[in-house]
């Protein structure tokens, strides 16, 4: 009668000891971290890792405990690094280390495994190393994928004349100009503006990436038990289905249409890629991973080029000195007979600045994508574990006084040497840095570039009357929100030859 709570007992004893040798041992692996806010037993330090927009308590973080941090994600340390020496040093110098990627539940079981953000690093190699191979072979980058963005610049001049001087939301213009060069190069299609396909595809991308913002996303891959849960796999996963629909009907189109050795776009040359290795047991080129691939790009493409562009536009028409300065120049290398050419960057340094300008005011990446620690890692004195979530806080980069002479400033300046000509910043991180930087970052320069300009040539924008005028910090604090965007007005220029 005695035995049972004797053994109660003992099984109480040996499971507390056990629950805090575990406590112990994670302790002693973390011990060497860099510091940061006292965690809560169980739930770490959610204000810091939650589940909207936690990085705007990371300056004052940093204020307090310095460029590197730890914040808790329950029980998961999560390292951020703030300031261009940290983030240069450690996706730069330290780029094998903190290469890796964290596994996300959510985005795992919709791509599968085979995203270029798969936590799968030999598979990330492979097709990184593909996709940006194949981009470069169809011309990103090079004069066919200049042309097409200057035909695609014209449409958008007509479509943009026709809206009579009038306010005008430039929204879903923009976003048409950026759909249709990103899918000529991956999938060969170009659409009238007011096609119903090119609305879908719009649409369904801008739905995929708001929703994969959602609070519900990380609340989910904290506790992926409840990705089967119906109503909420349900809307996890109603977005990427339509868009994995959308593309689908173009990979079975190209299936029945590739003509082997003659690929059209980056979807034939996916498709050849995986008629060679369908012999190899385990290859990472497969109908799955080409999905998922344009589905990325897609994503990545259409959204951040076209945001840009919108900013850009207002910047412009809050700052009508710099606009007429960058017509100027624009005048004087073209004289007036032809659109803006890549080319013509070198010879066009103050509109050049302005752009890296833009960018780096817009911030519209204020955290790059997650990264994680390839190995366990000694890193400005302290222990960082293999597996370790890390937080590259680019805004902290982009906003660094030690590298920016007026940081909450708009000063095109900044890109302009003594001499008025354009001069590169390293910590200019707007596509992040190092082996993880964007993959399409040649074509969204190229896009914003030549568009921007091609634009400025033909119009003088503005903002309708009645409308303050905005200046560069209250721009960036509203670059989400769509009411700096929804009205402008497009001028015609009188241009002599």
């Amino acid at each position: 009668m005695i035995i049972f709570p004797a053994l109660s007992l003992a099984a109480s004893f040996l499971l507390s000891l056990l629950f805090f040798l575990s406590i112990w041992r994670k302790q002693k692996k973390y011990q060497f971290l860099p510091p940061g806010p006292a965690p809560l037993p169980l739930l770490g330090t959610p204000n810091y890792v939650g589940l909207h927009n936690a990085c705007k308590y990371y300056p004052e973080l940093q204020k307090k405990y310095g460029p590197i941090f730890t914040v808790w994600k329950l029980t998961r340390p999560v390292v951020v690094l703030c300031g261009y020496e940290v983030v240069k040093d450690a996706l730069v110098n330290h780029g094998d280390e903190f290469s890796g990627r964290p596994l996300l539940p959510v985005h795992d079981r919709y791509s599968g495994g085979y995203s270029l953000s798969t936590p799968h690093m030999e598979r990330w190699r492979q097709l990184r190393r593909f996709t940006i191979a194949s981009l470069r072979n169809f011309g990103m980058g090079k004069t066919v994928m200049e042309k097409r963005v200057l035909e695609e610049s014209q449409s958008l001049i007509q479509a943009v004349s026709q809206t009579g001087g009038k306010p005008f939301n430039p929204v879903n213009l923009l976003a048409c100009a950026v759909a249709n060069v990103t899918s000529y190069a991956l999938m060969g299609e170009h659409f009238d503006y007011e096609d119903p396909k090119l609305q879908e595809l719009i649409i369904t991308t801008r739905k995929f990436i708001l929703n994969t913002h959602h609070p519900l996303h990380e609340f989910v891959n904290t506790f992926p038990i409840l990705m089967d849960v119906p109503i909420l796999k349900q809307k996890l996963f109603k977005e990427s289905s339509e868009l994995k629909s959308f593309v689908k009907k173009y990979i079975e189109q190209h299936k029945k249409t590739l003509s082997p050795g003659s690929p059209r776009d980056f979807i034939d040359y996916f498709l050849e890629k995986i008629k060679e290795e369908e012999h190899l047991p385990g290859s990472n080129f497969c109908d799955k991973s080409l999905l998922v691939t344009v589905i990325g790009l897609l994503a990545a493409g259409m959204e951040t080029t076209s945001s840009t562009l919108k900013f850009c536009l207002v910047v412009a028409s809050n700052y009508p000195d710099v606009q007429r300065k960058v017509q100027q120049e624009i005048d004087e290398v073209t004289e007036s007979q032809r659109s803006p050419g890549i080319m013509d960057r070198a010879q066009m340094p103050y509109t050049n600045a302005v752009v890296h300008e833009i960018q780096r005011v817009l911030d519209l990446a204020p955290v790059a994508h997650y990264h994680s620690m390839t190995k366990d890692t000694q890193f400005r004195g302290y222990t960082i574990p293999k597996g370790t979530i890390v937080i590259p806080f680019i805004s902290s980069v982009l906003s660094d006084p030690t590298q920016w002479e007026t940081p909450n400033e708009f000063n095109p300046g900044h890109f302009l040497d003594d001499n008025g000509q354009f001069r590169p910043r390293p910590a200019f991180m707007a596509f992040s840095a190092g082996k993880r930087i964007c993959a399409g970052e040649s074509l969204a320069r190229m896009e914003v570039f030549l568009i921007f300009s091609a634009l400025l040539q033909k119009f003088t924008f503005s903002q309708p009357p009645g409308t303050s005028r905005q200046d560069c910090k209250q721009l960036q604090q509203n670059k989400v929100a769509n009411r700096f965007f929804s009205q402008l007005c497009a001028t015609p220029r009188s241009l002599s030859p």
